[in-house]
């Protein structure tokens, strides 16, 4: 029994350490994105989220085709529940994609990465009020706290942070029902981008036909950038793939703080956006909330793994 384990320990470990290593690459990919969507300053967001959803479906299609998983079309056809929640999640992650690329395109980086780090929260307050989950008490406390932040945040910014909040609320809503659809991420993705293929594809035809597409009008840099939008969404999504097959929720749970954490770096340092002391204020209440949350989470998990002492006999 020794050696069995001692020969299936070293095994694990690098499982688990593979998985870390994709999960922070997918996470800090998506972290990094401000930097390729600013590339594309000169292009409309409609237009790059049209082709992003194109070009996302030519890459899925290739994967599908190269490794391709026998029967999963037909198996999918087979739960209409299923297709439902996928098209549904079509629409969602079209709005999340849109507010994200006009968020960074209009210098709201920092209130991007603002709507990553609650997006967390959301999802456990549709699971408190969609599937009746019950939180305890230091979960409850960080809900509260993050509320408090995001007024504060509103009355900092002298406005409501619509970019924020559309891209938290529409992300945790996207994680719920692509979870109930219980579809493969390469699978699900290429069904989304079909369902959305008609609109995209139409809009970009009336675009160039107007005579105000960016694709090969505006350069070939910028037409190999709105093409690298399908590996650029692809990508990361194999990574996180990967991750989750690997390594426990928990982790994936931490890790997924990275992405939020380099776009704030990034507004603040990078492309300088501003951050008065008071704003400051408002987002480490945000951090203190998710510490927390994570803390709280972290402590029970251990208490339910630690084995209940039992009485001798």
């Amino acid at each position: 029994m020794s050696a069995h384990t001692s020969v299936q320990a070293p095994d694990s470990q690098a499982t688990l350490n593979k998985g870390l290593i994709f999960g922070a690459s997918a996470y800090g990919i998506w972290g990094l994105f401000p930097l390729y969507w600013r590339l594309l300053d000169n292009v409309g967001a409609v237009e790059a989220l049209a082709h992003r959803f194109v070009w996302a479906l030519g890459i899925c299609a290739l994967l599908l085709w190269v490794r391709p998983r026998a029967g999963w079309w037909r198996d999918l056809r087979q739960r209409p529940a299923a297709l439902r929640l996928l098209a549904a999640a079509a629409v969602i992650i079209a709005f999340n994609w849109y507010m994200y690329i006009w968020g960074v395109q209009n210098e709201r980086v920092v209130e991007t990465s603002l709507g990553y780090f609650i997006s967390p929260l959301v999802t456990v307050m549709l699971g408190v009020l969609l599937f009746r989950e019950r939180l305890r008490r230091p979960q409850w406390f960080a809900i509260y706290l993050a509320v408090a932040a995001v007024a504060w945040l509103t009355i900092d910014y002298g406005r409501v942070p619509w970019v924020a909040i559309g891209l938290a609320v529409s992300f945790a809503t996207y994680g719920v029902l692509k979870k109930k659809a219980a579809t493969g991420a390469v699978e699900s993705l290429a069904v989304e981008a079909t369902i959305i293929l008609p609109f995209t594809l139409g809009y970009l035809i009336w675009l160039d036909l107007a005579g105000r597409a960016a694709f090969i009008h505006a350069g070939w840099t910028t037409t190999l950038l709105l093409i690298a939008a399908g590996p650029a969404t692809a990508i990361p999504l194999l990574f996180f793939a990967g991750a989750a097959t690997r390594i426990p929720l928990t982790y994936l749970g931490l890790l997924q703080y990275l992405t939020p954490t380099i776009q704030f770096l990034l507004g603040v340092y990078l492309y300088a956006e501003p951050m008065p002391p008071a704003r400051l204020l408002g987002f480490a209440l945000i951090w203190t909330a998710l510490a927390i949350f994570s803390g709280g989470t972290l402590h029970h998990l251990h208490k339910l793994r630690t084995p209940t002492p039992q009485p001798c006999p």
